[in-house]
């Protein structure tokens, strides 16, 4: 016997309030890791969910700590993107993740000086997320992430171009 699918259409769906951090260390390099639930060679930007009452910011380096273990003293804020960002999860994802509440997510995006050293970054937290870490090219962004954050990507590497410049790295 086969049941109806009662899941609601995906554009009903809200996106989920999330807050994402570009990280540049001194050398004008991004910090991404590798998701631990992910079997693909994909690479991600520190991002998660925004808690009831929390503010973007506050939640920017709530994430950092908890998926890079960087402490909030060895970081400094250079921009805040000046919109939201969103995207869509793919269909087949959508239900899967997130328990079935979320399309995709509404993002707020920062970008952070790191003052530390790479002996600072530990992505053993209590909670881990990534299995590998690594920092790269800000151009290099689009080409590592799953492919249904690559707009995403190259819409913010347009929107921190002028900072990431003068940290003396092209943005894209």
């Amino acid at each position: 016997m086969t049941y109806p699918d009662t899941s609601p259409p995906i554009d009903t769906l809200p996106y989920r309030p999330c807050a994402g951090v570009m990280l540049l260390n001194r050398d004008g390099r991004v910090f991404v890791g590798q998701r631990l639930d992910s079997v693909l060679e994909a690479w991600q930007m520190p991002q998660g969910g925004i808690d009831p009452g929390e503010a973007p910011l506050d939640a920017a380096i709530r994430e950092l700590g908890e998926e890079a273990g960087i402490a909030p003293h060895l970081v400094e804020l250079v921009a805040e993107a000046p919109e939201e960002l969103e995207y869509d999860l793919p269909a087949d994802l959508v239900g899967k993740v997130w328990k079935g509440k979320w399309r995709g997510q509404r993002q707020r995006w920062f970008l952070f000086a790191f003052l530390g050293d790479d002996g600072d970054v530990n992505i053993a937290t209590a909670e881990p997320e990534f299995r590998a870490w690594r920092w790269v090219e800000p151009a290099e962004l689009p080409h590592i992430i799953v492919p249904f954050k690559r707009d995403l990507y190259a819409r913010l590497l347009e929107l921190f171009a002028e900072p990431i410049a003068a940290r003396g790295r092209p943005a894209g």
